[in-house]
């Protein structure tokens, strides 16, 4: 496919889930069935142009004066990929499968429109019904934040100690430039290509063999905090598809015991093959059976219970721009809820002495700060930790300078640190004296 013809299919297939009720990836797969033309690296080009398209949706909009998917289009080529008009005008010559061409409007607004007088949430690339939860949780930064996550985010590895080290990692995945994470020592960073590519994991020996895995450098920076040690019992309570199960495991060095469940038992399943390539075996998953209590032999028993909470997922549109444009007001209200039931599961299973970690890929205070506020109000049995003291201790003193410290937790901010938006918070369980 010539590179005009990729843009009337981004264009087409953008068109066909404007109301964006449909995740993008199941809208590209079935345009993939029904066009097997396209080979890979034509759907992969295509899938680019949407992301991008969906990162800049709001601000493409202003700029083109209206919110079409050709619009949409065309003003992120502007915007994110700085293309000028007269490049945009070669793609739209109208030519066999080439969108049609510019139209006068189309190309003033293209060669002069700005930004300037737009909306903060315009600006930010972010929802309008988030702007005051926005301005709330960041301030004057708000636009700065919106625009770190309306970018794309690169592939982070982290590399499995079980098996290899940093340094040996390095080597390995030399040949598709692998740097070190600038906070993990864990992890690795490939920047991904103009076109918003990236490497071919799957055929990566070092990927296969189980001697790297992807994860963001955030999650991999949750894991240290939650600072797991060789012969403890671990329950990773939202396990899903196991990144930070694999990750406390590699920590751990195969010693104590962790237990991954999740309470959608479909979430769980990618967690079998991901175990037997990382050689993790410490490794129980106890998925859901019923209305069997499968967690029942636990209750009071574990050193630390890690709570990756279901939240908006705010802290990933870098990697999911299509998830903050899908988002409706009551998911915030409803995914609060969610928060309070879990962290009351979760306390159950703490033992005294022990400790409750509490993340989420949110950067909203309504589901960080705000529900472990609520959570200690009613559990005077818990206490949070000092988390800059828990971010130096976990070897992370260079994070302690770019991360956002509140009264119970600690935010990592795209805009600060480069990688995905998280929040965590330690709560102890004060033993009865």
């Amino acid at each position: 496919m010539t590179p005009a013809a990729r843009l009337s299919a981004a264009i087409d297939i953008l068109a066909g889930i404007a109301d964006l009720r449909v995740p993008v990836g199941e809208a590209l797969k079935d345009w993939g069935r029904r066009n097997r033309y396209a080979g890979a690296k034509d759907r992969t080009a295509i899938a680019n142009l949407i992301y991008d398209a969906l990162r800049a949706r709001a601000s493409s909009a202003w700029i083109m004066g209206e919110d079409s998917p050709r619009a949409t289009m065309l003003g992120a080529l502007k915007i994110s990929r700085s293309m000028d008009a007269d490049a945009i005008a070669q793609l739209c010559s109208g030519e066999r499968y080439a969108p049609t061409p510019l139209t006068d409007e189309e190309r003033a607004r293209l060669a002069s429109a700005s930004l300037e007088g737009a909306p903060e949430h315009v600006q930010g690339d972010y929802p309008e019904w988030l702007a005051p939860h926005f301005a709330r949780a960041f301030g004057s930064e708000a636009v700065a934040e919106g625009r770190a996550l309306a970018q794309r985010a690169p592939v982070d590895l982290r590399v499995n100690l079980l098996k290899t080290t940093r340094e040996k990692a390095l080597q390995e995945l030399a040949h598709l430039e692998a740097q070190p994470t600038p906070f993990s020592p864990l992890g690795l960073r490939i920047a991904v290509s103009g076109d918003g590519r990236g490497p071919a994991l799957s055929a990566e020996p070092a990927f296969v063999k189980g001697l790297v895995e992807v994860q963001d450098e955030s999650s991999q920076l949750v894991a240290l905090i939650a600072a797991p040690q060789a012969g403890e019992q671990v329950l990773d309570l939202c396990a899903g598809g196991g990144g930070k199960t694999l990750a406390l495991a590699s920590l751990m060095g195969n010693s104590g015991q962790i237990y991954a469940t999740d309470a959608d038992g479909r979430r769980l399943m990618p967690i079998y093959e991901r175990l037997e390539r990382s050689g993790a075996r410490n490794v129980q998953v106890r998925a859901p059976r019923g209305k069997q209590d499968v967690l029942a032999d636990l209750e009071g028993r574990c050193d630390l219970v890690l709570v990756d909470a279901p939240c908006t997922g705010v802290g990933t549109w870098r990697r999911n721009p299509d998830a903050k444009w899908r988002i409706r007001p009551g998911a915030l209200e409803q995914r609060m809820k969610d928060q309070e039931a879990v962290l009351e599961r979760a306390a159950k299973y703490v033992k005294p002495g022990g400790r409750l970690v509490y993340v989420t890929c949110s950067l909203l205070l309504e589901e960080n700060e705000d529900r472990i506020a609520a959570f200690l109000a009613a559990h005077p049995e818990f206490s949070s930790d000092d988390m800059i003291e828990a971010t130096r201790a976990a070897g992370l003193e260079a994070l302690s300078e770019r991360a956002d410290f509140g009264a119970n937790g600690v935010t990592l901010r795209p805009s600060k640190i480069g990688a995905d938006g998280f929040y965590i918070c330690k709560l102890d369980l004060v033993p009865v004296q």
